[in-house]
């Protein structure tokens, strides 16, 4: 069981976007960055398919309650998710660069049930 393993939410996301971000290595992406801020939120990872910038968003939810972690994307985070990324590629002049926006879905306990969804939206 999680509870008592993290001290805040924060050390909690921050475990799951390391789970999220070694599955996606060993699916062939390059990570590129870690929890990017800005005035309008925060991205989880940010990584390399290829030649094309991947920017992902990480949930984890300990059961399917509420729809479990694969419904936790609510369309205010993707609001604050876009307006990041608009930030991100202003920041790092990345015009007329291939992006995508890719979301993933951590539920339950160890074996975590992960779900990849590229181009979430």
């Amino acid at each position: 069981m999680l509870k008592g393993l993290f001290s805040n939410t924060r050390e909690k996301g921050q475990h799951f976007e390391i789970i999220a971000e070694q599955y996606l290595v060993k699916q062939g992406l390059k990570p590129i960055t870690r929890n990017y801020l800005c005035r309008f939120g925060e991205i989880d990872l940010i990584m390399m398919d290829a030649d094309t910038w991947v920017f992902v968003e990480v949930k984890y939810r300990k059961g399917a309650a509420y729809g479990g972690a694969v419904n936790a994307l609510s369309n205010k985070k993707q609001q604050c998710l876009r307006r990041s990324i608009y930030q991100y590629t202003q920041d790092f002049a990345l015009h007329n660069r291939a992006l995508r926006v890719d979301f993933v879905a951590i539920q339950g306990h160890s074996p975590h049930a992960i779900q990849w969804i590229k181009n979430v939206f």
